[in-house]
């Protein structure tokens, strides 16, 4: 009896793992439909994998995603180099082009596969599931080309074959329907990594793509850096196209499953797309009166980093002397956002920041950033910049009227058409933050927000401007009490404020305030 378990246990590690298989280990990335992130190492038996090729085709009907698939495909193709390597199936499933590979051995492979039963029915297309997921983070329904293309919908489509850079080796299978599942169940295939395009449609919705295959019951991963999408940045949620994949990944790790990188096997850095660079904002917060250390940062990693910003946070402890090293590496950022007050910095971190606004480069400010480096008593040896306000800003902070009435905030008139007030109410909107007195400016501010007191309202201060010219893009509002800071208009014009500075599509007015309260 002994040695019967004996040569059944041997029996099953070899069914587990055939004789010279290679493990492929992987980072393994998952999301909770709450959106929190887990990663852990996997390692998956080469010989029971397979890598799905999704429509990377020779051409498309838009120009830049043809583009982003040429610049996509070398990277695609060193990735199933190194998997074939290992003893992994490659099945490359170019739809609609298969004929161009009748006769070879790779669509004969395919076809060869004796029909399985699937667990569940194989569709052509599979669609949503509302019951399954949510609706899809952006809007595709112009079809997702986010440039000008003279295709017309009823035209042929214009591919031809798979991308000539993707090599299609011998013992690799080509298909475009279920016989990527029957080859899969023949081959004793428990694993399956998809990569190609796009994301938000064949990637998701074919029968050889991940609602089909998750399905079946298949361990199922995403290429998260070897996909793209077809999004176009002028609809929801108004992100640029690169943020828009970012968001349709997060997607696939909520609701259908986890994803790995290209770089677990290549090395290096996971692959990005050349146009994919992340603008960068440098956050300078931390005033005790208003809890900007905490409100700030809050905000920013609500609203902004899930639109494609990168936020570096540098956080000022106002109980002991400003000390921010990392102001050093200053001129890397894209904007500068301030949000201390009265702090005296050492002579190299001021010059930073001096050299950063004076140059041109965006600067965001609420609140105490009109008297940021006005410390009352500066200790010896601080650099101070009592008129940073008035030089970057345009106007300058001269007391406020104490606590107490609330701020009753307009719009206005000359500023109205300013994309920063996009999706701002034109109606009047109460605000804790006590009023500033704000009313001198330079030449080139524009206003956009003014401000009276509740209990006297004849009294008028500007509480948002910006400052622009050749050498000069700034936003200010002296708006950003801690309740303030959960207000959707307040939350929504700093929002607009941050995107105008870097460059990055602002939602609509027509979308309201709804996306300041994500």
């Amino acid at each position: 009896m002994h040695l019967r378990l004996v040569l059944l246990f041997l029996a099953y590690a070899a069914a587990a793992l055939p004789l010279g298989a290679e493990a492929i280990s992987l980072n393994v990335r998952a999301r909770s439909k709450e959106g929190e992130v887990s990663e852990k190492k996997g390692s998956w038996d080469a010989a029971r994998t397979a890598l799905v090729i999704c429509d990377m085709w020779d051409t498309h009907t838009c120009p830049n995603s043809a583009s982003r698939v040429g610049e996509l495909a070398p990277r695609v193709d060193a990735f199933a180099k190194a998997l074939r390597a290992k003893g992994a199936l490659i099945i490359h499933c170019p739809s609609d082009v298969t004929k161009f590979y009748e006769g070879t051995p790779p669509r004969r492979l395919a076809q060869a596969a004796p029909v399985a039963e699937p667990k569940v029915p194989l569709k052509r297309w599979c669609y949503l599931d509302p019951e399954k997921e949510a609706p899809l983070p952006i809007d595709d329904k112009d079809g997702g080309c986010d440039c000008a293309t003279t295709w017309k919908k009823g035209d042929p489509y214009p591919w031809t074959r798979q991308h000539a850079a993707i090599e299609i080796a011998e013992g690799d299978a080509l298909t475009d329907t279920a016989e990527a599942y029957y080859l899969m169940r023949q081959r004793g295939i428990e694993n399956v990594i998809v990569c190609g395009v796009h994301l938000n449609m064949c990637v998701l919705g074919r029968p050889f793509a991940i609602r089909q295959l998750t399905a079946q019951g298949l361990n199922v991963a995403l290429a998260r850096d070897l996909t793209d999408t077809m999004y176009n940045p002028e609809r929801r949620p108004w992100v640029n196209h690169f943020a828009g994949t970012e968001l349709m990944v997060a997607h696939v790790e909520k609701y259908w499953c986890p994803t790995v990188t290209s770089s677990d096997l290549l090395g290096g850095e996971p692959f990005r797309f050349a146009g994919d660079k992340p603008p960068t904002v440098f956050f300078v917060v931390g005033d005790s009166e208003y809890e900007s250390g905490r409100t700030v940062p809050a905000w920013a990693k609500a609203e902004l980093e899930p639109r494609g910003v990168r936020c570096v946070f540098l956080q000022d402890d106002p109980k002991v002397a400003f000390n921010q090293p990392r102001l050093l590496e200053l001129e890397k950022a894209d904007a500068l956002f301030i949000a201390v007050k009265r702090r005296g910095l050492p002579p190299p971190q001021l010059a930073a920041i001096r050299a950063f606004a004076e140059s041109g480069k965006p600067v965001l400010g609420i609140r105490t950033a009109s008297h940021a480096f006005d410390p009352k008593k500066p200790d010896a040896g601080e650099a101070v910049w009592p008129t940073f306000d008035r030089d970057i800003f345009g106007g300058w902070y001269q007391n406020h009227y104490g606590k107490g009435p609330a701020t009753l905030v307009t719009r206005v008139a000359a500023g109205k058409e300013h994309p920063i007030l996009a999706g701002i109410p034109a109606g009047e909107l109460r605000f804790e933050s006590h009023l500033y007195k704000c009313r001198e400016f330079v030449p080139g501010t524009t206003q956009l927000l003014t401000g009276k007191l509740e209990d006297k309202p004849d009294v008028a201060e500007t509480v948002a401007w910006v400052n622009e010219g050749p050498k000069r893009k700034a936003f200010y509002t002296s708006l950003g009490s801690p309740n303030d800071m959960e207000q959707p208009a307040l939350r929504r014009l700093l929002l607009n404020s941050a995107l105008w500075a870097v460059g990055q599509p602002i939602p609509p007015s027509e979308a309201g305030l709804a996306w300041a309260q994500k």
